[in-house]
C-alpha cells in the first residue's frame, strides 16, 4: 500500500488529481450539450403524460375512469353488480342495465351518486334502442359496452333424467340466443355511437368453457365459444372499418358461485361441495372459486386507457385452470 502525505501529497500525485478533475470537468459539459439537445421524453412516448392531462386534474393513472361512462347489461346480477362497483370505484359513472329493471335501480341506488339504472332486454333491438338512449340522456354518450348479459338454462343441461338427444330446441335456442345474439345486438346499437364517434370500448364476457367445453352444458359451451370468436371478429372491423381507437375484448371467468350454477357446484342441505364441485377445485391451481371482485381487476384493466394497445384478447380469470393439465 501507498502511503500519501495529504498535507503534501508530491507534483506526480498533484498532476494526477489536475487531470482527473478535466475530465470530470469535459463530462459534465458534455451531460450540459445533451440535456440541451435532447428532449427528457421521447416524442413517441409522450401519449404517457396524456392520462394526465384528459381529466385535468394531474392525474397519471392509466386505470382511472373519470370522465368515462360505462353501460354493462347484466349488471343487476351477482357478478355484473361487482363490476359496476369497481367502474364505479374507478371513477365511472356507471348505467345498470338488467331484464330486472327494479334491481337494476336497486343497484345504481347502492352506488349512489350519478349512476342510473334502467331495464334492457338484450334479445330484443327496441329495448336496446330505448336503453341506449337512457344511457345518453343521462350521460350525454357512452364510452364504454359491457356486454354481461347472459346465462344457461335448466333444460339445456343434461342430467339422468335429460340426455342430450332430447334437449328441447326451444332450450338450445334460448341460450345460443341470450348468450350470443344478446351480445350481438348490445354490440350494434351501441357500437354504432362509438364507430360515429371514432372511439370506445366494448368488453363480452366469455367463458372457461370457450377453452374447454364442459360436461353437460353443449348450449352453453358453445354459445361462449361463439362470443369469443365473435369478439375477435368485432375487434377486427371496429378498427379496420371505423377506428383504431375502438377496441373489443372478452374476460373468460372461471368458476364462480352464482345463483345459476350454485347448486350445481354445492349442496342445497347441507353446502357441502358437490362432486362436480369437488372435481373442479381439484383441477384449479389456486384451490377455490372465484369472488366476483376477482373479475374487477382485469375488467378495468381492459376498459381502461391502460390496455389501449390491447385488443381482440379473451383474457382467462380463472385461478389457473386453463393452464392446469391435471398432471
Amino acid at each position: 500500500m501507498v502511503m500519501i502525505d495529504l498535507e503534501d501529497p508530491g507534483p506526480a500525485i498533484m498532476a494526477e488529481i489536475q487531470v482527473f478533475s478535466c475530465q470530470i470537468e469535459r463530462l459534465r459539459l458534455i451531460l450540459l450539450e445533451l440535456q440541451a439537445s435532447v428532449p427528457l421524453v421521447h416524442p413517441d412516448q409522450s401519449k404517457l403524460f396524456e392520462y394526465g392531462r384528459r381529466r385535468g386534474a394531474g392525474s397519471m393513472n392509466p386505470f382511472d375512469l373519470g370522465g368515462k361512462t360505462i353501460a354493462i347489461t347484466g349488471g343487476a346480477g351477482v357478478l355484473g353488480a361487482a363490476l359496476a362497483r369497481g367502474f364505479a370505484e374507478a371513477g365511472g359513472r356507471v348505467a345498470i342495465l338488467d331484464l330486472a329493471e327494479d334491481r337494476a335501480v336497486e343497484v345504481a341506488t347502492q352506488l349512489g351518486g350519478e349512476h342510473r339504472g334502467a331495464g334492457i332486454d338484450v334479445l330484443d333491438r327496441d329495448s336496446i334502442e330505448i336503453a341506449h338512449e337512457f344511457c345518453v340522456q343521462a350521460f350525454g354518450r357512452v364510452d364504454i359496452l359491457v356486454n354481461g348479459a347472459g346465462g344457461n338454462h335448466p333444460n339445456a343441461t343434461t342430467n339422468p333424467e335429460l340426455s342430450f338427444f332430447d334437449i328441447p330446441k326451444e332450450s338450445l335456442e334460448f341460450v345460443a340466443g341470450l348468450n350470443l345474439i344478446g351480445t350481438v345486438l348490445p354490440s350494434q346499437v351501441f357500437g354504432k355511437e362509438m364507430a360515429e364517434r371514432k372511439k370506445g370500448v366494448i368488453l363480452n364476457v366469455s367463458s372457461m368453457n370457450a377453452f374447454r367445453p364442459l360436461t353437460r352444458i353443449p348450449a352453453y359451451s358453445a354459445a361462449k365459444a361463439a362470443v369469443s370468436n365473435f369478439t375477435q371478429w368485432l375487434a377486427v372491423h371496429m378498427a379496420q372499418e371505423y377506428s383504431t381507437e375502438i377496441r373489443v375484448n372478452a374476460m373468460a371467468p372461471g368458476f364462480f358461485l352464482t345463483d345459476q350454477n350454485r347448486f350445481l357446484l354445492t349442496d342445497k342441505d347441507t353446502g357441502e361441495l358437490t362432486a362436480r364441485g369437488r372435481q373442479i377445485l381439484d383441477h384449479t391451481p389456486q384451490g377455490r372459486f372465484g369472488a366476483p371482485e376477482d373479475l374487477v381487476g382485469t375488467a378495468v384493466w381492459l376498459v381502461s386507457d391502460a390496455a389501449a394497445f390491447v385488443s381482440g384478447i379473451v383474457v382467462p380469470v380463472d385461478g389457473g385452470f386453463s393452464a392446469f393439465s391435471g398432471v
